[in-house]
């Protein structure tokens, strides 16, 4: 069921939330230990993915390129401009927590390389292990969110399950259109991009790095177009 991932996402932001209402108190520590332990099972992740790739030079490129595009352009900052003005927009006073917790959930769960990669890799491979672990985080934050921000937490299921859920059959459509033999090269190699972003992910999460991931989101269709011109030429 290729939208499997994104339902059990949205589940676990319910879930999440509605525990968060009821629990008031939630140490920094504890926090940190969860998120922390939370951040080692998505480097495992990320290394595992990484390691599907048959041709390293490519995944290279395409993160450099990708990353050169993605800074040029700042998708980090136009994502936290976006933020911003989601925030000003649907936030009518200083006390409508609802609605801020809506827009800092929404945007947390929605904005980043992991709905993304997670999204196209249950479309592509009907793999759902990066949105499956995206929900342990998501289900997590909506805890801590709801339990400051109240029940509007809840409601960013709906955005993250349409946003998903349409990247996921966007991509089986795409790949009707695919021969088998480069579907199978542009999975494995789209597959490793993707991990080594989730491994900068997994390490911001460890606070080992601060890195810009969304900048890097751009290597996605570089890596592509890498695959095509192979498959076209070689």
């Amino acid at each position: 069921m290729v939208l499997f991932g994104t339902i059990v996402n949205g589940l676990a932001i319910v879930v999440g939330a509605l525990i968060g209402v009821r629990l008031k108190h939630f140490s920094p520590s504890m926090q940190e230990t969860v998120m922390k332990g939370i951040g080692l099972a998505v480097l495992v992740l990320g290394f595992s993915m990484a390691l599907e790739g048959t041709n390293m030079l490519y995944v290279i490129i395409s993160l450099a390129i990708g990353s050169v595009i993605g800074e040029r352009i700042s998708i980090e900052g136009k994502l936290n401009e976006l933020g911003g003005y989601m925030e000003r927009k649907w936030k009518r006073n200083e006390n409508d927590r609802l609605s801020e917790g809506f827009v800092a959930a929404t945007l947390l769960y929605v904005v980043g390389a992991m709905a993304i990669i997670g999204a196209l890799d249950s479309g592509f491979r009907q793999d759902h292990s990066v949105l499956l672990t995206k929900s342990m985080l998501d289900g997590f934050s909506a805890i801590i969110f709801s339990a400051t921000l109240g029940i509007g937490v809840l409601f960013s299921a709906i955005p993250v399950v349409l946003y998903q859920g349409s990247i996921a059959l966007a991509a089986t459509l795409i790949i009707q259109w695919i021969p088998e033999e480069l579907l199978q090269l542009f999975i494995a190699e789209l597959t490793a991009v993707g991990g080594v972003m989730i491994i900068g992910i997994a390490t911001n999460l460890l606070g080992i790095t601060s890195i810009r991931v969304a900048n890097m989101l751009p290597a996605i269709p570089v890596i592509i177009f890498l695959v095509l011109l192979q498959s076209s030429f070689f």
